[in-house]
């Protein structure tokens, strides 16, 4: 199989100026520290709390790899905001800085829509307004999370959007299946990068897809292992304005 070429990725470290508001919980801070607390707790897994902060965590797990460094923040007065952090993402003619910084809202149901609508756009438009102070003006991103792919009015709604913005589709296991923006959002450092599928074999069954960054059109990814696998095109990973 011949070798892509590719560009290696050194992802700097996250912004120390960045003041994050404080963890709605010292008890936890990933998934292993949450489960153990759970266990340790009684909660139920079966409720919602457990549900949607559960995937919280799964979803900054997923992005890590992306180059995300996000924390988990929501609470009280958070504007719906449930991830606060960064993205190292390749320097561009629009952003002289490597490091775009994030607000994510996560929607867990697993709904026949995965629990969301046009409507959570326009909550997410919200939240620029009432994010935390490192988090306003130039360089920063909205992304709405959930299970389910981007229907059509979820990508209008992101095309029309004036605030950079995307969708990101993450399974509740943390499989990475969709990630799209708006053309504000390409303006704001993501000129250039684009989303692939890279497969690996396995054993005795077919090859496993899994979604990765391209930039300029070649796989652009932290981690070197599996760098050589061929990676497909996941085609315009813009939202226009229906």
């Amino acid at each position: 199989m011949q070798r892509q070429n590719r560009t290696a990725a050194v992802f700097p470290q996250p912004s120390s100026t960045l003041r994050y508001p404080d963890p709605p919980s010292t008890e936890h801070d990933d998934l292993a520290s949450y489960a153990a607390y759970a266990a340790r707790t009684g909660l139920d897994t079966a409720s919602t709390v457990y549900t949607g902060t559960e995937y919280e965590y799964t979803v900054a797990a997923s992005l890590r790899r992306l180059g995300f460094d996000m924390r988990r923040v929501g609470g009280r007065s958070d504007c719906g905001i449930d991830l606060l952090g960064t993205w190292a993402v390749p320097p561009s003619s629009a952003s002289s800085s490597p490091l775009l910084r994030v607000l994510l809202q996560c929607k867990a149901s697993s709904g026949a829509r995965g629990g969301v609508a046009p409507r959570h756009i326009r909550e997410l438009e919200g939240a620029f307004v009432g994010a935390p102070a490192g988090w306003r003006g130039a360089g920063v991103l909205g992304l709405l999370v959930a299970q389910k792919p981007a229907t059509k009015g979820i990508r209008d709604a992101l095309g029309r959007s004036r605030w950079p913005m995307g969708y990101v589709s993450c399974s509740r296991d943390g499989r990475l299946e969709q990630m799209i923006w708006n053309r504000r959002a390409g303006e704001e450092g993501l000129e250039g990068v684009g989303v692939g599928v890279r497969y690996r074999d396995t054993e005795g069954g077919p090859p496993e897809g899994q979604l990765i960054l391209t930039w300029r059109g070649r796989p652009y990814v932290p981690d070197e292992q599996h760098a050589g696998d061929p990676v497909e095109p996941l085609g315009d990973t813009v939202a226009a304005a229906g």
